[in-house]
């Protein structure tokens, strides 16, 4: 498979998440595909794609067989082929989903992302899955994701997925050690809020069973 360009690839990985996370809306229309790519959230880079880019797009990525329009309305409605095309287990897919969706993330940060998505057990079981992907053999198409270098200050190496060619690893080192006081801590501190979320709901279902008074509660 030909490396995707930025567009195909945030069109591809737009489809990927509506079709997990709203699949009530999916098959998507070109209009609904569109606002998907140009979401303010839960995206970077943050990007402007044109219904006219979209629909380029999707016309490319059906001759890769990664796409393909559904039949049956009277609107254009767009479902993804992913797996079957690349030929990855679910998992795998949804890693590479959110690298094309969100960039470069440590492992902990996509295990984080991927709740909606698919729930894996715990970052051992991602490790797990990108080592698969980053060690694909050359007569399957060769590796998938890499690891980055460290970023200054950070503990864990970063991910990027390959699926738009081979990553410039000056680039992705020069980008990191500017990230520490924007994106990374950004997606740092949106982590461990979701986190805190989930451990709050955990310990209230917790004293509702008990019959306690959640803490800080205040009669």
């Amino acid at each position: 498979m030909r490396p995707l360009t930025v567009i195909e690839a945030r069109v591809l990985g737009t489809l990927m998440e509506k079709a997990r996370t709203v699949p009530d809306s999916y098959p998507l229309s070109l209009n609904a595909l569109a606002a998907g790519c140009n979401q303010k959230t839960s995206r970077e880079p943050l990007m402007t794609v044109s219904e006219t880019e979209a629909q380029e797009a999707l016309e490319s990525l059906r001759q890769l067989s990664l796409v393909f329009q559904s039949s049956g309305s009277r609107v254009a409605r767009w479902e993804h082929n992913f797996q079957r095309g690349v030929g990855v287990p679910e998992q795998s897919a949804v890693l590479l989903g959110l690298l094309m969706l969100r960039g470069p993330q440590t492992a902990g940060e996509l295990r984080i992302n991927s709740e909606r998505w698919y729930r894996f057990a715990d970052i051992s079981s991602v490790e797990a899955f990108l080592d698969e992907l980053s060690e694909r053999s050359e007569d399957k198409g060769g590796p998938l994701v890499v690891k980055l270098p460290r970023a200054p200050g950070a503990r864990e190496q970063r991910w990027a997925h390959l699926l738009c060619g081979p990553v410039d690893m000056a680039l992705a080192q020069a980008q990191a050690a500017r990230e520490p006081g924007g994106a990374a801590l950004e997606q740092r501190v949106a982590a461990l809020e979701n986190e805190v979320a989930q451990l709050r709901s955990a310990v209230a279902s917790l004293c509702r069973e008990l019959g306690m008074s959640p803490p800080g509660h205040t009669e």
